[in-house]
């Protein structure tokens, strides 16, 4: 990533270059921006005048979009030159030509009555679908293998263990990839679910959002002060304009207001008695609490607690419609408090079966085993009700991970349990142990090749390196929620109760 490579920063256009100052610099040009030490090549997206000086948002080349920032006048380079933007060309021509394809475009369409209107649901899961594995790249046609088919099949195994693996040390659970199931079927399969290719597209991208014009949005809070920690937001958030002038805001930990000069935050902190999210405490152990919050009982905390969590979202869309929602939110004690950790929210009557509308762990709280914590509550939780349920989609990058870590994990855990009582199972039986969605165990299965076609029949195979993967996987995990320790029932709502009631 050597400051000279000429990467995906800008349009492919030839650009005019030259050198500018910090007055003829404006938006949409190219330059040298310092980051961790080197000069970067960064496009300048937006401008702002702030109490300590003027700043540029900067976007550099090849980083995650989460990586974009505000920048003082002191780190861009103005000793080489610049490229400047475009200008744009042709306006009428492309309006012209915009108009004839949407007409052109508008006459080609079927007709509404007789066109199918299809479910986001079906929709998310249609790219994630694969088809199964033929029996014969498995167990036939051996005389025909070559050094890699060979090897491929001696790692294939029935549904009994295979040998036991090294323990490795008492490290905290990390959402790694390279050393998950999940990992290492997606490091040697391809298309739709090639590793490479997927991480490098969330690497690089950062986004989920599917609105273009949310993805635009400049990040506009530099740095939040959160209890004793100092967070550095991903993307832009609602928060009043006046805030965006501020080198650093300040948020109260326990209630979520939110401040924009430390004066205000103190004297707030000194009247501020709140120690816990406003909610029932439906489950605690030794290291965890967990509260359920109705958003319709708890409007200000629900949306402040949304603003919070939508700079670290960029698909997130809700900020003020709260009500219809549940919020389940995980805590760590100690003697000040019930400091958040993270939480996920749940529609109080969803006629898709989601059991999971937004789920996210606070950055200096990531990789450390809390985001499987919410993950495993929220089936805990659904196997209470009685139901299957499913991850709202679209997913983020770091919530689809966590999700195909936690799916595939206690998919080859409860496969192990009926080897070894030499039960059959089946797709249907897994998910209602699981208490998944059929769906979703099917496309996991698929993405780990363990399901194959045989004589006719669907079958699922688990591999020795599949087992030894989960082994080493298992060895590191530390945190599980006991069922038996929830305290809670299904809540019943009017339909007064799942809407606005002013």
């Amino acid at each position: 990533m050597s400051p000279s490579a000429e990467a995906s920063v800008g349009r492919d256009e030839p650009k005019k270059k030259g050198f500018a100052t910090a007055d003829t610099l404006v938006a949409g040009c190219v330059a040298y921006v310092t980051k961790d030490g080197e000069p970067r090549r960064a496009t300048i997206l937006g401008i702002r005048e702030t109490k300590s000086g003027r700043q540029w948002y900067a976007n550099f080349d090849s980083f995650n979009k989460r990586l974009d920032e505000w920048v003082p006048q002191s780190r861009i380079n103005f000793d080489k030159e610049v490229e400047w933007p475009n200008p744009e060309k042709d306006k009428p021509k492309d309006l012209k030509s915009k108009k004839t394809t949407a007409a052109t475009s508008k006459k080609s369409q079927p007709s509404k009555k007789n066109q199918k209107r299809v479910s986001k649901r079906e929709q998310s899961v249609a790219s994630e679908g694969q088809t199964p594995h033929p029996w014969t790249e498995y167990v036939e046609n051996g005389q025909h293998k070559d050094k890699n088919q060979e090897t491929e099949e001696k790692s294939m195994g029935s549904l009994e263990v295979g040998g036991t693996p090294g323990a490795l040390g008492p490290d905290e659970m990390e959402i790694d990839e390279d050393e998950t199931p999940a990992g290492a079927a997606k490091k040697e399969s391809l298309g739709p679910f090639s590793r490479q290719q997927e991480i490098e597209k969330l690497r690089t991208s950062g986004s989920m959002t599917q609105n273009p014009a949310e993805v635009s949005r400049i990040r506009n809070i530099s740095q939040v002060e959160f209890g004793r920690y100092v967070l550095f937001p991903w993307y832009f958030s609602p928060y009043p304009e006046a805030f965006s002038q501020e080198e650093s805001i300040f948020i109260c930990e326990f209630c979520l207001s939110y401040y924009a000069d430390m004066k205000s935050f103190s004297r707030h902190r000194q009247k501020c008695t709140l120690q816990h999210p406003p909610g029932n405490e439906i489950y605690r152990d030794d290291f965890v609490s967990f509260f359920e919050i109705d958003g319709r009982r708890q409007r200000t905390w629900c949306r402040n607690l949304c603003l919070l969590s939508k700079m670290f979202l960029d698909h997130k869309t809700l900020y003020y419609d709260v009500d219809p929602f549940l919020f389940y939110v995980m805590t760590t004690r100690d003697e000040r408090g019930c400091h958040l950790i993270g939480y996920f929210s749940k529609e109080k009557e969803s006629t898709d079966g989601y059991n999971v509308a937004c789920i996210l762990t606070l950055p200096q709280y990531q990789r450390k085993g809390y985001g499987r914590l919410l993950i495993q509550f929220s089936y805990e939780l659904s196997k209470i009700e009685g139901k299957l349920g499913s991850p709202e989609k679209p997913l983020s990058d770091l919530g689809l991970l966590s999700y195909r870590q936690y799916w595939s994990e206690n998919i080859i855990d409860l496969l192990l349990g009926f080897s070894e009582r030499d039960e059959k199972c089946t797709i249907e039986t897994i998910a209602q142990h699981l208490s998944m969605t059929a769906t979703d165990v099917e496309h996991t299965l698929q993405a780990l090749k363990m399901q194959v076609y045989h004589k006719g029949e669907h079958k699922i195979v688990l591999s020795d390196k599949l087992i030894e993967q989960r082994a080493k996987s298992r060895a590191k995990q530390k945190r599980l929620i006991d069922p038996e320790r929830i305290q809670w029932k299904p809540p019943v709502f009017t339909a007064s109760s799942r809407t606005w009631g002013w």
